[in-house]
């Protein structure tokens, strides 16, 4: 187990992302398997519910920083529930904890998911409604992103004449994330899947905006994460959804206030990165700070402060609470 992931009376740890740790139900006192000699991590294809919990780590160009950012995990937490609400109609994979042979316990219940295990795709549908990032690197050079030809004459943070889908192939923990075409997505899941992986992809996202533009925001680019259900087979929608970690939030007045024009980042078509509701203010300090070799230097306790209270503001933006 990871100094990490906390142990928690009646689950058994299995796993440890960058950012979130899984757990698998304890066996029952005096069953043949206890929990001192359960494979928790075969566990996790048998098990009837998981336990996801968000931990305060950040992670930033696929490594993990220290320190974390305090209340982190609650509100990622908070934020994924709150977007499964608003996303009716779309499968997921959250259960009802009351309805539950299985209890969260009180120690993590503000940044737990109680959650039904998924034959995960090994498929990282991203969506961008707008040019930045890795995308807007590229189609400096190609004029493309991730093989889709798109207008000349874009600058960094334009909103896109339509959104797209570029998956990405989700490498293991300590690799880095692959960008691929949508036909190397066929032959990952076949081609109904894949199909079905962009165009519910590109719906939610759609949706979303709306949500976001709604409450003065700006969804720029987001990614999802899908499997199948196990009874079922259908596809549905897993892991977090639509948080500052897994997406570019903007506040909408100054992406406006800026359109454009060149705002002093060299990202003409959006107000500052320090406007992003997410971890570019993490990024950004990395990237003046860090050569990307070696281990990464700790973050300052300023860093951390401004980049908890982005997190807290989308909160109060999207929710109003």
């Amino acid at each position: 187990m990871t100094a990490e992931a906390p142990e928690l009376a009646g689950w058994v740890h299995a796993y440890s992302g960058k950012v979130r740790d899984l757990y698998v139900p304890a066996p029952v006192a005096g069953s043949h398997d206890d929990a001192a000699t359960l494979d928790a991590a075969a566990a996790l294809d048998t098990a009837e519910h998981l336990l996801v919990v968000a931990s305060d780590r950040v992670s930033a160009y696929d490594v993990v920083l220290e320190p974390g950012i305090p209340g982190k995990g609650a509100l990622l937490t908070q934020l994924s529930t709150w977007w499964f609400d608003q996303l009716d109609g779309v499968p997921n994979h959250l259960v009802d904890p009351t309805t539950a042979s299985v209890s969260v316990p009180a120690a993590v219940r503000d940044r737990a998911m109680l959650v039904k295990p998924l034959d995960m795709y090994p498929v990282e549908c991203v969506v961008r409604g707008y040019l930045v990032g890795s995308g807007w690197a590229e189609y400096r050079e190609t004029g493309r992103v991730c093989g889709i030809e798109l207008p000349a004459g874009l600058h960094d943070g334009d909103r896109l004449p339509e959104p797209i889908y570029t998956p990405a192939y989700k490498a293991p923990l300590g690799e880095h994330d692959e960008n691929i075409s949508f036909e190397r997505t066929v032959e990952l899941v076949g081609a109904d899947v894949a199909a079905a992986l962009r165009d519910t992809s590109l719906e939610i996202y759609r949706r979303a905006s709306g949500v976001a533009e709604a409450r003065g925001v700006v969804l720029a680019d987001t990614k999802f994460e899908f499997g199948a259900d196990r009874s079922t087979g259908e596809l549905t929608l897993g892991d977090e959804v639509l948080t500052s970690d897994s997406s570019r939030f903007w506040d909408a007045a100054s992406a406006a206030g800026t359109a454009g024009a060149d705002s002093g980042s060299g990202a003409p078509g959006r107000g500052s990165r320090t406007d992003s509701f997410d971890k570019q203010i993490v990024r950004n300090w990395l990237s003046d700070n860090w050569d990307r070799t070696g281990t990464p230097p700790a973050l300052p306790p300023e860093i951390v402060e401004r980049t908890a209270a982005r997190y807290r503001e989308l909160i109060e933006r999207l929710t109003a609470r």
